[in-house]
């Protein structure tokens, strides 16, 4: 059926509960709509050619990763080299909506390309459905994402919840 299928590219991590509101909404409608904006430090060699994916968690640990954001909601224009030095990049795409605002984020590299690793400043994210109000939670993630520098890992996760600078706006 129409509107039965997850949009590509995002993946449910936990079961999603719907809205509570008079009509049934279910997380597969994909109501929500989310808008990502990644930062990538400024320092030599920060930037990447690897896919980078986002995992985004309500406070109860509801949520869903979207595996390639690039595929996911992509804005910059054809042929836009995303995750490079300096640059700030945005996507924007729908998901499922979540029982609360996001609060908490699984940044993830695969180490491809030529330059897999990949310095991250920051990740900033809005959120805005129907019976919800919008809502934004911003993460200073000011980490490598790489196997040949420290920490030595391809994700970085952070957190909000519970912080005033991820309520509802």
């Amino acid at each position: 059926a129409t509107g039965s299928r997850s949009p590509a590219g995002v993946r449910q991590v936990q079961a999603v509960a719907p809205l509570k509101s008079s009509s049934a909404t279910t997380a597969d409608d994909y109501e929500c709509v989310y808008t990502v904006y990644v930062q990538t430090g400024s320092i030599w060699k920060a930037g990447t050619d690897s896919v980078i994916g986002l995992g985004l968690r309500a406070a109860d640990g509801a949520g869903f990763t979207i595996p390639d954001l690039a595929k996911w909601g992509g804005l910059m224009g054809a042929g836009h080299d995303y995750y490079e030095r300096g640059h700030l990049d945005i996507f924007s795409g729908r998901g499922p909506c979540l029982p609360s605002p996001p609060c908490g984020m699984n940044l993830t590299s695969d180490g491809s390309g030529a330059h897999h690793g990949w310095y991250c400043k920051s990740v900033e994210v809005t959120a805005s459905g129907p019976r919800a109000a919008c809502a934004r939670a911003a993460f200073g993630v000011e980490q490598w994402l790489a196997t040949d520098a420290p920490p030595y890992q391809l994700h970085a996760e952070r957190s909000v919840c519970g912080k005033s600078d991820a309520a509802a706006e």
